[in-house]
């Protein structure tokens, strides 16, 4: 049964680039059939905070991104360290004690010599002795995993066949010296523990993946179906990593993005395949193949969001929004009206406020100079209320007849005069809603 993973660190609000990943995730397991898992990268006790746990599953919910379990890794400690343990048993597993001075020192020595920089291995040559001074002058070290310098390789899901050279990698460092167990062997542990058969994140782990790879064949596991997706950019190509604070879910849903238009640009955006408007979760399934996405780094432009908001917010019934309607404070009698009139000039549901507020209290009048005589003239000729769907068309042929006016130069200046704005819903559907009219 294929089982997929998204396994967040609640050190921050989820945005973007982390929904990329847990999408595919999702839209893999359940196409399948299969488990959509949610591990809880919490191994960093003074990062990781509750609260962005709690948000974390809230923005989840919100987009319909359920999970069938939760794991924490802060409760899986001991496994990671059986895990250790089993290495250290394999020689697989070392202590290292440079300092990041000395690390950086070596990286410019080996680039000025025209090699890669890569971990020396000088920890391997240390003496039981010279290993306890260390510890006596340093403290405990890291813990490196001894790689296999042979060729790595595995058909990727997004890139295709890849091959990396383990001797151009350094043996990566799975436990800090202060005893905290990093990503890289937290993750094989689960994956390997949890059956997980297919693991997508961006194509910025491709080498970890190599790594991660030999860890899992070290501890006998099975290795899972690897997929690296492109990188998000900002919409002219820059580097989005900066502005990734800026594009958290929570922020999209303030500024009134529907959950369904964002995971409908998010399961397309980068693919072959065209960005179509969804309504369901059943259709976003049925349409996701990861093999149609490509390697090339993918331009996200927020505005995108918004006209598919739009799309989506006039589709729907007035039955979906009464109680959003009736929570202006419109009344009754006009509601429905007010909702077939809106549903198509707003992007966002909190545009229906500006709206209401306009039919309710009127607008400021925005009358040009050339057109005050002509105004003042029209207004008087407006018919008593009640007004109904016919009355702006009876209003404007008494208008057009008086005046002389017509077309443009009739109808626009009427409209600013009555709405305060250039653009707008239709005015004969529109007048019947104007409780109050500023313009004189």
């Amino acid at each position: 049964m294929t089982t997929t993973r998204f396994a967040p660190s609640p050190t921050g609000y989820i945005h973007v680039g982390n929904l990329r990943t847990a999408l595919m995730n999702y839209l893999i397991a359940r196409k399948s059939g299969g488990t959509f898992i949610l591990r809880i990268d919490d191994t960093d006790p003074e990062r990781s905070k509750e609260a962005y746990v709690d948000a974390l599953k809230e923005d989840l919910e919100w987009l319909g991104l359920t999970w069938d379990r939760v794991e924490r890794q802060s409760q899986r400690l001991d496994q990671y360290h059986e895990a250790a343990d089993k290495l250290r048993e394999m020689g697989r597993f070392y202590e290292a004690f440079e300092t990041p001075t000395e690390l950086d020192l070596k990286r410019k020595k080996q680039l000025n010599m025209g090699r890669p920089p890569v971990y020396d291995r000088a920890a391997l040559a240390l003496t039981e002795a010279e290993r306890d001074a260390f510890r006596a002058e340093r403290g405990a070290g890291v813990w490196r995993f001894k790689l296999n310098q042979n060729r790595i390789e595995w058909n990727d899901g997004v890139l295709g066949d890849i091959s990396i050279d383990a001797a151009s990698v350094s043996d990566p460092v799975l436990i800090r010296g202060d005893g905290q167990v990093l990503y890289t062997l937290a993750s094989v542990v689960d994956d390997t523990e949890m059956g997980v058969t297919h693991v997508v994140r961006g194509s910025d782990h491709v080498t970890n993946t190599a790594t991660q790879i030999q860890i899992i064949e070290a501890l006998g596991g099975t290795v899972p179906s690897f997929a690296h997706h492109s990188l998000l950019t900002g919409p002219q190509g820059e580097s989005l990593s900066k502005r990734l604070g800026t594009l958290s879910l929570r922020d999209l849903r303030a500024q009134g993005v529907e959950p369904m238009a964002l995971l409908s640009l998010m399961a397309r955006l980068g693919s072959a395949d065209p960005v179509e408007l969804r309504t369901d979760m059943a259709e976003l399934i049925d349409g996701f193949d990861i093999g149609r996405f490509g390697s090339a780094p993918t331009k996200f432009d927020v505005a995108d969001l918004f006209p598919l908001t739009g799309r989506l917010i006039a589709a729907r019934d007035y039955a979906c929004v009464a109680g959003q309607i009736a929570a202006l404070g419109v009344p009754e009698a006009d509601a429905e009206q007010f909702w077939a009139v809106m549903r198509e000039n707003i992007t966002v549901m909190s545009d229906l406020e500006a709206w209401w507020t306009l039919c309710r209290d009127g607008a400021e009048p925005v009358i040009d100079d050339e057109d005050q005589e002509f105004v003042t003239e029209a207004m008087a000729l407006l018919p008593a209320r009640p007004w109904d769907a016919t009355t702006w068309g009876t209003w404007t042929a008494a208008v057009k007849e008086q005046t002389g006016r017509n077309g443009r130069g009739l109808f626009m200046p009427l409209r600013k005069a009555l709405t305060g704005q250039a653009h707008g819903p239709d005015m004969g559907q529109l007048l019947p809603l104007l409780q109050t009219v500023r313009a004189k």
